[in-house]
């Protein structure tokens, strides 16, 4: 019986989108993939966003979707790319995401030490080839910026790439954050190629200087909210203490079988591979999700350890820490007079009140003028221009510039009547 493997996906975004490659469409169907359904893109921005519910699943296809559009577009105006080829940037893009953990950005420190989710990404890219006979060589090549091609890679990782296009306008229709939408469409329509590296058409210029625009201001609504911060904060404080506790305090918490393992030891990236037990620390990240996070946290908010339970119940209850966001540096006398107010009004144990004031800073950079790496414009007679340089906005040189903002976030103190 022959199975049918030319899809057709109703996406929120764009419609209609068709999957009509069958190597595509057996990947979407591994559970390595199907993992991703599982795993909320934005992280906690729902406490903030109740729409931003959307999966790393949507994201990927949507990106995949968008890649389809530019190659398209790049062949009819001449620009050859194989079959074989076409595949291999279909898989890169499809799978660039593929090592998240739960609440993607959130946690991406909690469960490695120093690796990276582009790096776990690769490890199973590779366990997907595997399990369909080094059919994804080519989209593994694309991924690490091996393939001879490097057009392919662009595609998938730069400043202009199908993965920003993506996410962007997904997140701002999740959102209902209007000031991410971004002409994708005519972006991909504007695309064109100089020295196998992506280039965009001179008319195209304004819809690049609203791209690099909305990037900026989805940062400051979305990404680094200050409310989503705090919550955020909240989340790793959890997973520090939980680990503390199993590795220090010999204390046994409630936990699924694979985030118990990653609470109990600190792997490094030499240990990808290393069986515990016969089981390797990638199959069991492959086990982890959200609801792994979600179901021990609403058990860890009835535990006896104070610290660890005051924050669970307060994340749950949706009792998030204040903050407070700057643009100058937060002194140091700030934060302890913060502390002070705390032990004064009895709102922790003195033992624990450095576990409820946490000092921090937040970065936002829209656009890298980096060589190697900047948008670049092609005009009519085939001159190549930096984008900042071709606009006659001094929008886009103030945003190449890394904006910095220093942050303290603190348990709610009661108010004082």
């Amino acid at each position: 019986m022959s199975t049918n493997k030319l899809k057709i996906v109703n996406d929120p975004v764009y419609g209609l989108i068709s999957i009509d490659n069958e190597l595509i469409f057996d990947i979407i169907e591994h559970p390595l993939f199907q993992r991703q359904r599982r795993i909320k893109q934005l992280g906690l921005s729902y406490l903030v966003h109740p729409g931003a519910m959307h999966t790393r699943f949507q994201h990927a296809l949507g990106a995949t979707h968008l890649m389809q559009d530019a190659l398209s577009v790049l062949g009819r105006k001449g620009f050859y790319i194989s079959e074989e080829d076409r595949e291999s940037a279909m898989i890169a893009i499809l799978l660039h995401d593929l090592g998240h953990g739960p609440f993607s950005h959130t946690l991406e420190n909690s469960f490695f030490h120093d690796v990276s989710h582009e790096r776990i990404s690769e490890e199973f890219m590779k366990i997907i080839d595997r399990d369909h006979n080094g059919k994804l060589a080519g989209g593994i090549k694309v991924f690490n910026d091996t393939h001879p091609q490097r057009l392919l890679h662009k595609l998938v990782s730069s400043q202009l790439d199908m993965d920003r296009l993506d996410y962007l306008n997904r997140d701002s229709f999740f959102t209902g954050v209007s000031d991410g939408v971004i002409g994708s469409a005519r972006i991909i329509q504007m695309l064109s190629c100089h020295d196998d590296e992506p280039v965009i058409e001179a008319k195209g210029i304004y819809s690049i200087e609203k791209f690099l625009i909305a990037r900026r201001l989805m940062y400051w609504q979305v990404y680094l909210h200050k409310t989503v911060v705090a919550a955020e904060e909240m989340l790793k404080l959890i997973m520090l203490r939980a680990k503390e506790l199993m590795m220090k305090g010999g204390k046994e918490l409630f936990a699924s079988p694979a985030l118990k393992f990653f609470l109990s030891n600190n792997i490094t990236e030499n240990e990808l591979h290393t069986e515990y037990d016969g089981i390797t620390p990638l199959q069991h990240f492959a086990e982890l999700d959200d609801s792994d996070i979600v179901s021990a946290i609403k058990v860890w908010s009835h535990c006896d350890d104070y610290v660890l339970s005051q924050l669970c119940k307060r994340l749950i209850d949706r009792k998030l820490f204040k903050i407070e966001v700057s643009g100058n540096e937060i002194p140091d006398s700030r934060v302890q007079e913060i502390k002070d107010e705390m032990l004064r009004r009895n709102v922790v144990p003195a033992e624990y009140v450095d576990w409820f004031v946490i000092k921090g800073a937040l970065y936002n950079k829209a656009y890298s003028r980096n060589h190697n790496d900047a948008i670049k414009v092609i005009q009519k007679d085939g001159t190549i221009n930096e984008v900042a340089a071709a606009s006659d906005m001094s929008n886009v040189f103030a945003l190449s510039k890394t904006v910095k903002k220093s942050f303290v976030c603190y348990i709610q103190l009661p108010q004082t009547l």
